[in-house]
């Protein structure tokens, strides 16, 4: 806890012999400690848009940027953010990013610049940044904290805007938010509670779409690659640490801005992945590559979607891609989930053909299972049995299943 959070407690021992007047002209006083003409660089200040907020005796800055609905970033324009949300609305598809039951305005796009890449108490979060999409226009704000002792009025300034249903932010579930959450531990007793909300945090979602294609999933490679944002001049996130601690023995604007800008771009990119994702998940024809179906294939499938898995799986059926085979036998698996048993039995004897050892076994072991529950029929169940066992490149687990399967099939096939 702050020294001002100690003292604030320890305001009900203080004398009750103080009047209530002088009470109050030590708060004036203490309220008046910062004013305008006490902050260095104002003007310049105003010239990025940024004002002062006063809290108690400290402030924070905070920027505000404002951009037409129609604005284009990268791909796409922010009008279409309304769009989506309209299309959540209407969708029956059941998933983690689905925006059903909320308004464009209620999402908070949101992130963080720190003083460094770890957690934990020693971590301070120095510029919190965020978009929200009215009807008319999109709004940035930006809360910069120009001296670590003032904290409280960063964090009050903030939490008088969270007034939303959900936080949108790449990687915030694990780094952002938790942060936020630590700070706002050591200063609780000065300032509002945290509220509760939902969270679409994008890095989940990309990660899943686009791990078969780039190598690193920083929201930089994201945005450039998918969203065709290509930023010039920008301030790596990386430098933020270093540059912030000398924009704290200078207060020089100048020397933050490129900051601040870095951070704006941050913000707005999230509006248009939050559109991108949408748009790939609830638009038919949003998907054109196989790798990358497959994948939201699979993503509707961890929300056991088997309806919006099974449409994107048949969509693959005869292509030719590194992971077909697999897709096929995931197929095969909503079939049978389905109780259609001629076209998953179909996809397995299929497989139980395919180059792939691994698609090979697990297919010839469904089959093998549908030849003895739903045919009736021990002896060809035993056959695709023994001629798994016949493969090399087994594992020793698999030799003990089918060494079992093998010992009941030959029981019940009368050898």
């Amino acid at each position: 806890m702050s020294l001002k959070g100690k003292l604030n407690r320890m305001k009900k021992h203080l004398s009750h012999n103080q009047s209530d007047e002088k009470r109050v002209a030590v708060k004036e006083e203490q309220t008046h400690t910062v004013t305008a003409e006490t902050i260095p660089f104002l003007k310049e200040w105003g010239e990025l848009s940024a004002a002062p907020y006063y809290f108690e005796d400290s402030f924070c800055l905070i920027r505000e940027v404002t951009y037409p609905l129609d604005h284009q970033h990268g791909r796409y324009s922010f009008a279409e953010l309304p769009e989506m949300v309209s299309a959540w609305n209407k969708s029956e598809i059941q998933h983690s990013l689905s925006a059903k039951g909320y308004k464009p305005h209620e999402l908070f796009f949101f992130d963080t610049e720190t003083t460094g890449l770890s957690g934990g108490t020693g971590n301070m979060i120095f510029l919190l940044g965020h978009a929200r999409v009215y009807s008319d226009k999109v709004v940035v704000k930006q809360h910069l904290l120009t001296n670590p002792g003032n904290e409280a009025a960063l964090y009050k300034s903030f939490l008088s805007e969270v007034d939303v249903e959900s936080l949108v932010t790449y990687n915030g579930k694990s780094f952002d938010w938790p942060q936020v959450k630590t700070r706002h531990t050591l200063l609780r007793d000065q300032i509002p509670a945290l509220p509760e909300f939902g969270h679409f945090d994008l890095l989940h979602g990309s990660r899943r779409l686009w791990k078969h294609k780039y190598e690193r999933m920083a929201l930089s490679v994201v945005e450039k690659e998918e969203l065709h944002v290509n930023r010039e001049g920008d301030t790596p996130g990386f430098l933020a640490p270093m540059i912030y601690f000398h924009f704290l023995k200078e207060q020089n604007p100048k020397l933050i801005e490129g900051i601040l800008t870095h951070n704006e771009l941050d913000v707005l990119s999230l509006i248009s992945l939050y559109i991108h994702l949408s748009k790939k998940i609830l638009s038919k024809d949003a998907v054109k590559e196989d790798d990358e179906k497959y994948a939201l294939a699979k993503w509707h499938l961890a929300h056991r979607d088997v309806q919006e898995a099974t449409k994107h799986l048949q969509e693959l059926t005869g292509a030719a891609f590194e992971h077909a085979d697999q897709a096929a036998y995931d197929l095969s698996l909503q079939y049978k989930r389905l109780k259609q048993w001629d076209e998953a039995a179909c996809i397995w004897r299929r497989l139980f053909e395919s180059s792939d050892v691994h698609v090979r076994l697990k297919a010839g072991v469904e089959l093998a299972k549908y030849e003895e529950h739903r045919q009736k029929d021990p002896k060809a169940a035993l056959s695709i049995t023994q001629t798994l066992l016949s493969q090399s490149s087994l594992s020793e687990r698999d030799i003990v299943e089918l060494d079992k399967r093998e010992k009941r099939l030959l029981r019940k096939a009368g050898q």
